[in-house]
C-alpha cells in the first residue's frame, strides 16, 4: 500500500559555525534551501518548510512550497520539529529534512520512501543510524509521535538523540555512500569540500 509523505523543512537554525544564513548560501551556483526543496519535490507535490524568515527566502525556492512561520523560540531542531508536525495536514509519514544537506540522492530517497510501506504500525520513526548516532534530520515520523513529543518536552527534554531512543524507532542502518549523502554544511571550509 502506498503511503503518503509530507515533507517538512527546518530553516531556522543559527547557523553561528557558517557565520552566516545556511539556507541561502549556494552550494554549486543553487542556494542549499532550494536545492533540498528540489530534492523533495521529486517525491511530493507539497513541501513546507518551518522557517522563522519566510520573507527572506521566498524568492528562494519553487512552486509547491508553502512556508510556515516558526512561532517559538529557537530551541533547536527537536523543538522545531514539535512545532511544525502539529501544522501539516493529515499524512501517512512526515518527512524531516534539514536546510543544509546539498548532497541528497533521489535514487537513495526513493529507496527508502518505498520502504516505509513494510514498517510495523507499531514503529513511529524511521531514523538513518551510523556509528551509534541517528541523522534525525534525515528521518521519517508518524503524525503520532507528536503526543510523545510534547510528554519529553513537557520533562525538560530537548535531545533528538535521547528521544529517538525512547520511542519506537527503526533504524536505517548506513552504507559508505549513504553516510556521505548525509553529510551536512557547517562551516566555510565546509562549502570548497568535495568527494
Amino acid at each position: 500500500m502506498t503511503q503518503s509523505v509530507t515533507p517538512l523543512i527546518l530553516a531556522g537554525g543559527q547557523s553561528s559555525r557558517m557565520g552566516k544564513d545556511k539556507a541561502s548560501i549556494k552550494w554549486q551556483n543553487v542556494p542549499l534551501l532550494r536545492r533540498v526543496c528540489d530534492l523533495a519535490l521529486i517525491f511530493s507535490d507539497s513541501v513546507y518548510i518551518l522557517t522563522p524568515w519566510p520573507n527572506s527566502y521566498d524568492s528562494l525556492v519553487p512552486s509547491g512550497c508553502y512556508f510556515l512561520p516558526e512561532l517559538g523560540l529557537q530551541q533547536g531542531p527537536l523543538s522545531a520539529f514539535a512545532e511544525g508536525i502539529t501544522r501539516l495536514p493529515s499524512t501517512d509519514w512526515v518527512w524531516l529534512l534539514a536546510c543544509d544537506l546539498p548532497r541528497l540522492e533521489a535514487k537513495i530517497m526513493q529507496n527508502w520512501l518505498q520502504f516505509l510501506a513494510d514498517v510495523p504500525s507499531e514503529i513511529l520513526a524511521v531514523v538513518p543510524y551510523h556509528d551509534d548516532y541517528f541523522e534525525p534530520l534525515c528521518g521519517f515520523y508518524r503524525p503520532a509521535i507528536a503526543s510523545y513529543l510534547r510528554q519529553f518536552q513537557a520533562g525538560g527534554g530537548r535531545s533528538f538523540q535521547r528521544f529517538l531512543r525512547q520511542v519506537p524507532t527503526q533504524r536505517l542502518m548506513l552504507n559508505e555512500p549513504e553516510v556521505l549523502m548525509l553529510w551536512n554544511c557547517n562551516t566555510p571550509e565546509d562549502l570548497n569540500f568535495s568527494f
